[in-house]
């Protein structure tokens, strides 16, 4: 028998394994690459070391290799690894047993891959698969020194699988599967290392910081590979696949109510989907309950009243401090007036009464001039006297502002400076009657005053209305007439030499309020004087305008 000569040995590498392929020619597996060759052609495939090649009957090839499983089918290539499902990459031999699952002799053991995952898997190569781990936990002793070829099938289906250290057989066709799912319970719950029954409801004391949850499952066969997964709701949303942990660690869980739920799976993994549960509860610490809340929100809202009260309390302080200025200054002219003009004019009368008596026999012409000049003299005494009146006067007091204003608007519609027939004066009050402040009262009586004078005289009006309103944000004096109006230049800056407009806006201003005016040549004019209820509304008695009330008394 002579051996034949199918090519050249130095057209190709020096091949390490050889597999026949049933479709034709010879899979050859070198060093750093792997190759079919047919016919004298040696076509190049994969780049990497194969350790095994498997041929497949529809042409296909498994190259066994130290970065995963590479598979060559029809020109494409794609590589099985731990990526996509595989507990290690390295992979010694690959081999089919009779129910056309594909087993892997690893370094991590034999894992076996049902045709179908290994289908799907080809059709998205980035899917992962479900396979069947042997490992040392089973019996399994592979070893990275193996021999060519490392693994076979005998006729009665066994897989046999050898190393430099053992020969191991598997029978793939014995059933082996443990298909009881393992009883799952929750042993313990320690709370910051204190330890808690746990029958029935568990109850926590506040704040824990750590917490730790215990549990088993019973699974005799392989315990070490029994795995668990756990929820705690409402806490987690999705399952927490703890492998083989069997302790759940939670730190700084919040008041409330909770439940646990674990499973567990067998060693071939089998789930118990009923699983263990077990509910707890945290209680709130004091700063963490409904009634402290409400408290901060009391506290919240006291602080802004007494902000308001306090800032109240600046306006009153300021209102006080200009109304007692402006008191002051009305006594200083008073006591003025009294001190040097009156007593000028008391004087001059005396030595003029005196005069008209010498003159009295001589000419009765000269007693006639010192007759008027007395008279002239007494007049201006009387008028100085009601000036100072005036100065000392009290705020406006004997009823509230609706009869002052209506008393005043009465007076003056029947007074001498009306000319023709009087105006109609008329007042409507609007809201519940509201205590003011007597000082603030009396400040809003003369400005509506001058303002309904100012239509008796200015206006010529035949009507004149006011309205008082007491409202909960301000105090609101409406006064309107349907006299000649008021020129839009006179309403911006008054009138020169007069300042009545000037004047009210300025007591406006002091009162902490606003006045407005709307007014046109013969078509009447409004003036609206609006006061916030801060200032306005007050008790009639007591407090810093009761002390400028008799401080001004004394006076």
């Amino acid at each position: 028998m002579r051996v034949q000569e199918e090519f050249s040995p130095p057209k190709i590498p020096i091949p390490r394994i050889v597999t026949a392929d049933p479709a034709g020619g010879v899979w050859l597996g070198f060093v750093g690459s792997f190759g079919h060759l047919r016919d004298g052609k040696l076509d190049v495939i994969g780049k990497s070391t194969a350790l095994d090649l498997t041929a497949e009957a529809d042409g296909s090839v498994w190259a066994s290799t130290r970065a995963g499983l590479v598979r060559w089918k029809d020109g494409r290539i794609e590589t099985l690894t731990s990526r996509n499902g595989l507990k290690c990459d390295t992979i010694y031999s690959a081999i089919r047993d009779d129910r056309r699952t594909l087993w892997l002799y690893t370094r991590c053991g034999l894992i076996g891959i049902a045709d179908s995952e290994l289908e799907r898997w080809w059709r998205e190569p980035s899917s992962v698969i479900q396979s069947r781990v042997l490992d040392a936990l089973d019996g399994a002793r592979p070893s990275s020194n193996t021999f060519q070829p490392a693994a076979a099938k005998s006729p009665d289906g066994r897989l046999w699988f050898a190393n430099d250290a053992v020969v191991q057989m598997f029978d793939p066709n014995q059933p082996s599967q443990n298909r009881l799912a393992p009883p799952v319970y929750v042993e313990r719950v320690l709370a910051d290392r204190k330890e808690y029954a746990v029958d029935g409801s568990v109850r926590l004391p506040p704040h824990p910081r750590d917490i730790e949850v215990s549990y088993t499952a019973l699974s005799y066969s392989i315990p070490q590979r029994v795995r668990f997964r756990y929820k705690l709701e409402p806490r987690d949303r999705d399952w927490q696949d703890a492998q083989t942990r069997r302790q759940a660690f939670y730190n700084d869980l919040g008041p409330g109510q909770y439940r646990f739920h674990v499973t567990a799976s067998n060693s071939d993994g089998v789930w118990n989907e009923t699983g263990s549960k077990l509910e707890f509860s945290i209680d709130p610490a004091y700063y963490q309950t409904a009634w402290f809340y409400g408290s901060c929100v009391a506290a919240f809202l006291a602080i802004v009243w007494g902000l308001y009260r306090l800032r109240v309390y600046q306006i009153r302080r300021e209102f006080n401090a200009q109304l007692d200025g402006r008191v002051d200054e009305r006594l200083r002219v008073a006591r003025e007036l009294h001190d040097t003009l009156l007593q000028s004019f008391q004087a001059s009368l005396i030595r003029m009464q005196a005069a008209r008596n010498l003159f009295a026999r001589r000419s009765e012409k000269a007693v006639e001039s010192l007759d008027d000049a007395i008279t002239m003299a007494a007049g201006a005494v009387a008028e100085g006297r009601d000036a100072i009146q005036n100065l000392r006067v009290l705020p406006a007091s004997g009823g509230d502002l609706a009869q002052l204003l209506t008393a005043a608007g009465q007076e003056l519609a029947h007074s001498e400076e009306v000319q023709g027939n009087p105006p109609i004066f008329s007042l409507m009050v609007e809201g519940e009657r509201r205590d003011l402040e007597p000082l603030l009262q009396d400040e809003v009586y003369r400005i509506a005053r001058e303002l309904v004078r100012n239509a008796v005289r200015h206006a010529q009006a035949g009507r004149i209305e006011a309205e008082i309103r007491y409202e909960s944000r301000q105090l609101r004096v409406h006064v309107r007439d349907d006299g000649k109006g008021i020129d839009p230049e006179v309403l911006k800056g008054g009138r020169a030499g007069h300042f009545g407009l000037p004047g009210m806006r300025e007591r406006a201003d002091r009162l902490g309020g606003k006045l407005e005016f709307w007014s046109e040549a013969g078509a009447g004019t409004e003036a609206v004087l609006t006061v916030p209820a801060a200032a306005a509304y007050g008790a009639s008695n007591g407090g810093s305008f009761s002390f400028l009330r008799r401080k001004k008394a004394r006076s």
